[in-house]
């Protein structure tokens, strides 16, 4: 048995997919989630699960020291963009205040390294150079935005003053199986829902805000490389591919081969114009680039949706 891991927002979208890797490679894990967002079902067998809220410095000391863990995903987060501008108080609370205790209990219970869901879509704002580069100047436009590059500066902090060894991975926007369309990330959930059950999605602004869309496998395997690499710092996680928004919504209503007009309705504030990241430094020093295209991992994603609807409905009808 390797060692012990720990995954916060285990119980999510990417934590529940890393988890599962981590187990496959033998691993022991952990996972710390509040279930806020997260589903229990979503945690793999094998995996244990602790109920704490990443607010309570009191019990994530008390985790830490009882399971002395070698290295820690932390991936729990508040992750609407909508709902920091709403809420830039409470983004912070969870987001910075959160990732801050987790990373004192780290020093306390010497953990050696933090490998960090930073936001690749948010971080860097809105383009000078495309596609943006690790070095690119940090300008997000939306609160949280702020509190992943703020994360990162603590990081960076924590590793210089303490010697806690971290890896940013400045996710891009990933998408696959289990992303809920609840939780307020990733128009692609949301597409897929409304346009399954025939009802109409609305459209922010003009629909041509490009995004970086990258499958929940090629993240997870960039994780596993992270957890081995010797160096810190940052990566992008990406394609390197510009798709917007309309494309999106014309893929999803191509695949699930519904006739569903575009609307558009108003523009959300605190969303950038666009966003792709260049994955060179991951290539090169993770040997990590992504091997899933875009339309295959579409298809993947609305299987597996259509696949769970039709298990509830076989559920609800006895």
């Amino acid at each position: 048995m390797k060692n012990n891991v720990l995954v916060t927002g285990g119980a999510s979208f990417i934590g529940s997919h890393l988890s599962e890797s981590l187990l496959r490679e033998g691993y022991e894990v952990h996972v710390l989630d509040n279930l806020s967002s997260g589903k229990e079902s979503n945690i793999p067998n094998g995996a244990s699960l602790h109920l704490v809220d990443l607010r309570d410095q009191d019990s994530i000391d008390s985790l830490l020291k009882r399971h002395r863990f070698s290295a820690i995903f932390h991936d729990a987060a508040q992750m609407s963009v909508t709902r920091s501008v709403k809420n830039p108080e409470i983004d912070a609370h969870i987001n910075i205040v959160g990732t801050i205790n987790l990373l004192r209990a780290c020093v306390h219970n010497r953990v050696q390294k933090v490998i960090f869901a930073s936001s690749g879509g948010v971080i860097y704002g809105n383009p000078i150079t495309s596609p943006q580069k690790e070095n690119h100047p940090l300008q997000p436009v939306s609160p949280y935005g702020i509190s992943k590059m703020t994360c990162e500066r603590y990081l960076q902090y924590f590793w210089e003053y303490h010697g806690i060894n971290y890896v940013a991975l400045r996710y891009a926007n990933v998408y696959g199986p289990r992303q809920s369309p609840k939780s307020g990330a990733g128009i692609i959930g949301i597409f897929m829902e409304k346009i399954s059950k025939n009802e109409q999605p609305i459209i922010n602004g003009s629909g041509t805000k490009t995004r970086d869309y990258v499958y929940i496998n090629d993240v997870v395997r960039a994780n596993l490389l992270a957890l081995n690499y010797h160096g810190v710092g940052p990566f992008n996680v990406g394609t390197g591919i510009e798709t917007d928004v309309n494309t999106v919504f014309r893929q999803v209503s191509k695949i699930l081969q519904k006739n569903i007009p575009e609307v558009h309705g108003p523009d959300n504030p605190g969303e950038q114009l666009r966003s792709v990241l260049d994955i060179t430094r991951a290539k090169q020093q993770l040997n990590w680039k992504p091997a899933t295209k875009f339309e295959d991992g579409l298809r993947k994603t609305i299987e597996w949706y259509q696949s769970t609807c039709d298990d509830e409905s076989t559920n609800n009808n006895g």
